[in-house]
């Protein structure tokens, strides 16, 4: 079992940068895809970024793209998400996801095992 526990979440102001954390216990997340979920009000959970479990070619939303930056480091148990250049549409609940594919990056939760419990980000104008 994992359990995750994000964290750096907060109210920012447009065009702020803004990092978040997921720390894992409970078991090593180095054999697990690491994706960056986020569910705004009204709508649907969406993958935002994805890594997989060598850190090889990170992967990111159209919307996420160029704003974004995925990371882990497997000996700290722990994934990152440095996003850039915030602005409203970026307010949402920021969750971290862990699943057992190997290389390819589902943008399904339901495709996801372990899920922590989110930290908002609030971008405010």
């Amino acid at each position: 079992q994992v359990q995750l526990a994000e964290s750096g979440g907060g109210v920012v102001q447009v065009g702020d940068s803004l990092g978040l954390s997921c720390t894992a216990s409970g078991r090593s997340l180095s054999r697990y895809l690491m994706g960056w979920f986020r569910q705004a009000p009204g709508k649907e959970r969406e993958l935002v970024a994805a890594i997989r479990w060598d850190s090889d070619s990170p992967w990111y939303t159209d919307v996420a793209k160029g704003r974004c930056t995925i990371a882990r480091d497997n000996a700290k148990n722990t994934v990152y998400l440095q996003m850039f250049r915030l602005t409203p549409g970026d307010t949402a609940i920021y969750t971290c996801a862990a699943s057992d594919e190997y290389y390819r990056v589902p943008v399904d939760p339901h495709e996801y095992i372990y899920w922590g419990q989110g930290t908002q980000v609030t971008v405010s104008s």
